[in-house]
């Protein structure tokens, strides 16, 4: 990314250490569900350094833990002993626990002030699903994430899915990566996001992916939209505590097609609709499923310049806002799937790609493990 400058009251060309437009995302599936190591979206994230400004890095990765496929993996921080007692109690109470351990980590020297980072694998008790009688396993796990991040001084759950996990920090990508050893990982997706804060601090917490069950999100851009896609997701029992845009896109893609059931398209057409000028000229059928849309999950609406890459169980779905104001490239080759804000970090990772192009706004590029791999 070029250096942005602008001209000060004295003329004076300086450079401006504000731009919006910043941040780095990147990913790619393997869709016939080859895995391979952390390193190569490390290299990739890594090209697009001067994206982010060292306030924020960090991955997702799944098929990363078949031992404990069936059970939910929880990533913690913690900031105190006692943040970590208070949770493990409530956890103890909701879930059996058949693995607890720190999340491995490397000592380096960029990488400072970090939580105590834990992890543990967990299947719900048989009492509280019986207690919970009406509800899913995953919404379950969804409600009792939220009471710890909402309730527990000190302590977050930043990821909470089967047989994947999220790792992030406070620091450049590269340098989060290789702090969590992610070449010692093997998946069959990977995502990573270079941060550049305009609205909100640089913490651990707040790092990208946000994740929720098995859904993580990276994100590049602003949300407008912000306040209202907030109060809609709370008449559903969304608790957006962490005020930033990507926690309202992980919940609307968890709502729309997790607890509505609806196609990713049409999640994806509901969340960045055509404008009303574009849909008046669309032929019958489809103006009237576009304007049902937008009248049934306006509360839903992302305004503002974004591109995010969204990743679930078997999945990955690239998307732009509407207008396609903020960059996003695809690229296929034999059985893989590429996304990333620039060109130069698909090629360094896949050379000569079969196919390589610029998505529309408001089109999702989506790419799905084959039915016939087995995830485990």
């Amino acid at each position: 990314m070029q250096d942005v400058w602008r001209e000060d009251r004295h003329r004076k060309w300086i450079r401006d250490e504000k731009d919006s437009s910043g941040c780095a995302i990147s990913g790619f599936i393997h869709e016939d569900g080859r895995r391979e190591s952390g390193d190569a979206i490390i290299r990739s994230i890594e090209s697009m350094h001067d994206r982010g400004n060292g306030l924020g890095g960090g991955f997702a990765a799944y098929g990363i833990y078949p031992q404990f496929a069936e059970h939910y993996c929880l990533h913690l921080m913690y900031d105190t002993p006692q943040a970590q007692q208070v949770t493990e109690e409530f956890i103890a109470a909701s879930f059996d626990v058949a693995h607890s351990e720190p999340i491995p980590t490397r000592t380096l020297e960029v990488i400072r002030r970090r939580p105590l980072l834990w992890r543990c694998f967990v299947t719900l008790k048989a009492e509280v699903r019986d207690r919970h009688y009406d509800l899913t396993d995953d919404d379950i796990v969804a409600m009792q994430v939220m009471h710890i991040n909402r309730a527990i001084d000190g302590a977050f759950v930043f990821s909470s899915g089967r047989n994947m996990g999220c790792f992030k920090g406070v620091g450049y990508p590269e340098d989060i990566g290789r702090f969590f050893r992610l070449e010692e990982y093997e998946a069959y997706m990977w995502t990573a996001h270079a941060r550049f804060p305009t609205n909100t601090t640089g913490w651990w917490g707040g790092a990208h992916p946000f994740g929720l069950l098995d859904w993580a999100v990276v994100h590049n851009g602003e949300v407008s939209s912000y306040g209202i896609n907030r109060r809609y997701l709370a008449n559903f029992g969304y608790h957006c505590t962490m005020h930033t845009d990507t926690e309202v896109i992980a919940y609307l893609f968890d709502l729309l097609i997790r607890k509505h059931a609806l196609p990713i398209e049409v999640a994806c057409l509901a969340m960045a609709p055509p404008l009303w000028s574009e849909i008046e000229r669309m032929p019958d059928e489809q103006r009237d499923l576009v304007s049902m849309l937008r009248a049934v999950y306006g509360g839903a609406l992302l305004n503002g310049p974004f591109s995010v890459v969204v990743t679930f169980t078997g999945g990955m779905i690239g998307f732009n806002d509407r207008i396609k104001l903020r960059p996003m490239v695809a690229a296929r080759k034999n059985h893989t799937l590429y996304v990333a804000s620039e060109e130069a970090a698909i090629r360094l990772i896949c050379d000569d790609p079969q196919q390589i192009w610029h998505p529309r706004g408001g089109e999702p590029v989506i790419g799905r493990l084959r039915q016939e791999v087995a995830l485990a």
